[in-house]
């Protein structure tokens, strides 16, 4: 089955929401503008109940289907920008300095209203479609926000769906897989204290940079010889900083950075030998090491039958041809993760074709995308929920 006729009629208007959002982002939890659009939307389609401030500054539309009882599956989209001067040169570039929509969350809502007024119209479902808005992807865990304020158990979920633009990926395509899609995302800090003096007598001091530079090599090992080969796992500095003086050792260095992982295993792991090697080559010297390590999403792990539904969703709109479902796992993080360790569901990639990269100052969603999403939501929301 192809793209939804409706769909294709919605593209222009949904193109005109879609660049309202660009022009107007909003930061983690501060997007009350952004809400108040959504939820005015969502009562102008006849959607049945429009909750506002769920995580915050969330909102979810519920849409009723035909009859009584049924299944209610969610369907999410992610609302905040990200702090980035906009280099696209479009029209419709934002119009707030320092502010951008240089991840797609303005596509991401226009699909999802998109599939609101479509379903608020057709309703040729049982059970109920809860529309999910979420501020805080950015690095908020707005999804944990929702969560913790009784998103599943107030609007009584028992699937959840997200999807994601992917750039790179030709327009009309999907990609998805079973397990883990996206890693869980980690920061470390480590502070070396040594010994500092006169560059021109480095014996008479402990020199943390010449530690933390140790440190810095030796980290390496634990992706090439501590974790088997085909087991994914990124450990990345990013930061060293030290010194103020070109003749001056100083006491301490600070080095900073981040853990990719895909599994406890190899987070624990990580985080482990990170402190042990930061501290045994410290120690080694005659200096100590502090590592501080911050846990923040978890990996995005989809759930076995809930992406064979997805995909078969992604199929009927693309063709089978279209849709990869053996994605490779991508290192980057998402907050939906938190949404699937409270219910079953998937995560799901929409080409978004040659476009700069994500999170680059001249990114912009391609608006030919906008009616293979919202076709997807649509044919996903009725066929899980079939009358």
């Amino acid at each position: 089955m192809p793209l939804l006729n409706s769909a294709v009629k919605l593209q222009e208007e949904a193109r005109d929401w879609r660049r309202h959002l660009h022009q107007y982002p909003e930061l983690l939890y501060d997007v009350d503008g952004t809400a108040a659009f959504i939820a005015e939307k969502l009562r102008s389609f006849g959607v049945d109940e429009v909750v506002e401030g769920i995580g915050r500054t969330g909102v979810v539309g519920l849409i009723r289907g035909r009859g009584e009882g049924g299944r209610v599956i969610g369907l999410r989209a992610d609302m905040d920008a990200l702090p980035l001067v906009e280099k696209s040169g479009k029209a419709w570039a934002s119009t707030v300095n320092g502010r951008m929509h240089a991840c797609g969350h303005d596509g991401h809502m226009a699909m999802l209203l998109g599939a609101a007024k479509h379903l608020a119209e057709t309703r040729n479902f049982k059970g109920a479609v809860a529309l999910i808005f979420q501020p805080a992807e950015e690095g908020g865990a707005g999804g944990k926000a929702m969560i913790d304020d009784g998103l599943m158990e107030r609007f009584a979920i028992d699937e959840i769906y997200g999807m994601h633009n992917f750039p790179g990926r030709p327009v009309g395509t999907f990609a998805i897989r079973p397990g883990p899609i996206m890693a869980a995302t980690d920061e470390f800090r480590i502070i070396v204290r040594g010994q500092g003096g006169h560059a021109a007598q480095p014996d008479k001091t402990i020199d943390p940079l010449l530690i933390g530079s140790q440190i810095v090599q030796a980290l390496q090992v634990i992706v090439s010889r501590n974790i088997g080969p085909v087991t994914p796992l990124v450990v990345s500095v990013t930061e060293f900083h030290a010194g103020f003086a070109h003749n001056i050792i100083p006491d301490d260095a600070e080095l900073g950075g981040t853990v990719r992982s895909f599994t406890p295993e190899s987070r624990d792991l990580a985080e482990a030998r990170i402190g042990a090697i930061a501290t045994g080559i410290a120690a080694a010297h005659g200096a100590e090491a502090e590592l501080r390590y911050h846990r923040n999403y978890p990996p995005t792990v989809n759930h076995p039958d809930e992406t064979l539904h997805a995909a078969a969703a992604a199929i009927d709109v693309a063709g089978e041809a279209s849709v990869d479902t053996d994605f490779a796992p991508w290192t980057a993080a998402e907050d939906f993760s938190y949404m699937l360790e409270a219910r079953p569901g998937a995560f799901i990639m929409l080409g978004n074709g040659d476009t700069a990269g994500l999170h680059n100052p001249a990114y912009d969603f391609d608006d030919e995308a906008l009616p293979y999403g919202i076709s997807y939501w649509v044919r996903l929301a009725e066929s899980r929920l079939s009358a």
